[in-house]
């Protein structure tokens, strides 16, 4: 007998859950507050916050530094170079804005 009142007759053979998950729909609210995402990543894993390489210092991430908030070189860079340099687009067969009429009916 459900909720409504209505009485539904399950096969003894199936298997079937009745009602809603309990917590359904948690995730849908935004967080409104930075300390509530503290709190989510630091149970989780050490990811944030996410500092771009850009507003870092020279020392820190080879986009940082500069009078203005620009990588300064290019951001492709190529397979075997070594790690401390390997950020950004990593041996990038393209890049840019996508164009063409095959790339629209990817998008659809």
């Amino acid at each position: 007998k459900l909720p409504s009142g209505s009485k539904k007759i399950i096969p003894s053979t199936s298997r079937a859950t009745v009602g809603q998950i309990a917590g359904g729909g948690r995730t849908e609210k935004p967080m409104l507050k930075a300390g509530a995402a503290y709190h989510k990543y630091k149970v989780k894993r050490n990811c944030w916050p996410k500092v771009r390489g850009v507003a870092m210092n020279p020392v820190e991430h080879p986009h940082g530094g500069g009078n203005h908030q620009h990588i300064g070189h290019a951001s492709t860079v190529r397979r075997d170079c070594p790690p401390g340099k390997k950020v950004g687009l990593i041996a990038a067969r393209r890049t840019g804005r996508l164009k063409g009429t095959a790339n629209k009916d990817k998008e659809q």
